[in-house]
């Protein structure tokens, strides 16, 4: 149904092993998320946010749980079938942008439509569209090199963008990022869950990218704090 949540976490736990000890960086986190949400996860460094985010968005696995992102269960899906659900599925947006920086803009969004069956005429088309609703039109045939650091990370969200998934997650989007720029990110990234149809997650240190969201969960020592 369409009010269903898009994501569903159960008593997730994520143990790491570090030399003889037991590192817990979840414990027994719960949370349904809706769709066209904007939820930001904040909290100390350490408190298993950016676990959480990987979580969800089928980077890692779970110790035990359930993560359930539009109904499938994703840490049951062997590394290949994760794969293709990733890109059909998620769009990432991370903080130090990821792009390559021999290719252009436009060559940078265009990667993930590699993996598909579409044609090299309607991996244009999108590519042009997901680039038309960060406003970079006109930057397209730039390297990396060529663009301010706010519009690499708008190449990067046309890029999470441009496989026209659900989810969005995004970590620490604004970290490297000026005023005006971190400005012009968030409002993209709420435009897109207000008016796109996305739900966006996003890990931030910064209150002021968390009042962008719909909500705010905030975590401490591995569980959602009241």
């Amino acid at each position: 149904m369409a009010n269903d949540p898009i994501v569903q976490v159960r008593d997730l736990r994520k143990v790491f092993r570090q030399g003889d000890l037991d590192v817990i960086a979840l414990n027994g986190v719960s949370v349904d998320i809706a769709p066209c949400e904007f939820v930001a996860l904040m909290g100390p460094s350490g408190s298993g946010k950016s676990t959480l985010l990987h979580l969800i968005a089928g980077i890692d696995r779970p110790t035990s749980g359930t993560v359930l992102v539009q109904g499938i269960n994703v840490a049951e899906l062997n590394e290949s079938q994760l794969a293709d659900w990733r890109n059909q599925n998620v769009g990432f947006v991370f903080q130090t942008f990821n792009l390559i920086p021999v290719l252009t803009g436009f060559e940078n969004v265009e990667l993930p439509l590699l993996l598909t069956q579409l044609k090299r005429s309607e991996r244009r088309r999108q590519v042009e569209t997901a680039l038309e609703l960060v406003g970079l039109s006109d930057r397209m045939h730039h390297r990396p090199d060529q663009l301010s650091g706010g519009q690499q990370q708008r190449v990067a969200i046309a890029r999470a963008l441009v496989t026209d998934p659900a989810l969005i997650v995004a970590d620490e989007p604004t970290g490297n990022l000026d005023a005006k720029s971190a400005a012009d990110v968030m409002l993209i990234l709420q435009a897109l869950a207000r008016s796109s149809g996305k739900t966006v997650i996003m890990v931030t240190h910064d209150p002021k990218a968390a009042a962008y969201g719909t909500r705010s969960l905030h975590l401490e020592k591995g569980e959602i704090a009241a």
